[in-house]
């Protein structure tokens, strides 16, 4: 909620400053992630150890824009939409105990009587976009059919907050009854990459509805293609996708 009156304070004060537009729009969208990527993904990383689970990062995307037409059949979009989403969860297959003041990740199989090893895991991304719209029937019909592409420019973080197991760093524990088993120490982490820059690209497609003199509900479906490069905190992992789809749902003022 505290995003939403954000926005619609940003949209009151840039009214004045954008006389000129045709529509101001303010959008819910629910955005799917792709969720793509090979062994080295961060997002299959976390999948396949967390209890996280891909439904976690799907959900809501606040949004605004104000369209300008240029003719008839085509005008000019700029948007600004967020997307946060924090959750936490604990390692599926291991349990944590204390050896000589350092803690391990034993296989919970073996040892079910261990504390949970738990982090969180943030995503959010706030793209700033400008695309061409092309209404192909015109602004005049009862149903206004839409659809474009553009461009923008991506503001996410990702962020790593909790306990992390570090398999790169085996080591090998003498049980009494198992004898050699192989357990990974646990670190308390923050992995942090935040307010990092990206391009990245979107096409749309809609249908606007007139529901008054000024006023048209806004129903369509947008999909992004954003890779993001890591440098910091996760350097060595491969390109976070935020590639993915929004189904969104609007209110249109036409000035």
């Amino acid at each position: 909620m505290k995003k939403f009156f954000a926005l619609v304070i940003i949209g009151l004060l840039l009214i004045p400053v954008a006389a000129s537009a045709n529509i101001f729009t303010f959008r819910y969208g629910y955005f799917v992630p792709r969720f793509s990527g090979g062994p080295d993904s961060l997002w299959n990383i976390e999948f396949e150890n967390m209890t996280l689970k891909k439904a976690d990062y799907q959900g809501g995307m606040l949004g605004l824009a104000y369209e300008y037409f240029l003719n008839r059949n085509l005008s000019l979009v700029f948007s600004l939409d967020l997307y946060n989403r924090n959750k936490a969860g604990y390692y599926k297959d291991w349990a944590m105990f204390s050896v000589s003041d350092q803690y391990f990740a034993f296989p919970a199989q073996y040892y079910p009587d261990g504390d949970m090893i738990i982090h969180s895991f943030e995503v959010s991304q706030t793209p700033i976009q400008v695309s061409l719209k092309v209404t192909p029937l015109g602004r005049r019909v009862r149903f206004v059919p839409y659809f474009g592409g553009g461009a923008g420019i991506y503001f996410w973080s990702v962020r790593i907050h909790g306990d992390m197991v570090d398999f790169s760093d085996p080591w090998i524990y003498n049980d009494p009854d198992l004898g050699e088993v192989t357990v990974y120490p646990v670190n308390y982490v923050i992995s942090d990459e935040s307010n990092r820059i990206s391009l990245g690209y979107n096409a749309f497609g809609g249908v606007m509805v007139p529901i008054g003199n000024r006023m048209t509900l806004d129903l369509g479906v947008r999909y992004q293609f954003f890779k993001a490069n890591f440098r910091d905190a996760f350097e060595g992992f491969e390109k976070f996708d935020l590639s993915g789809y929004t189904l969104t749902i609007g209110l249109n003022y036409w000035f």
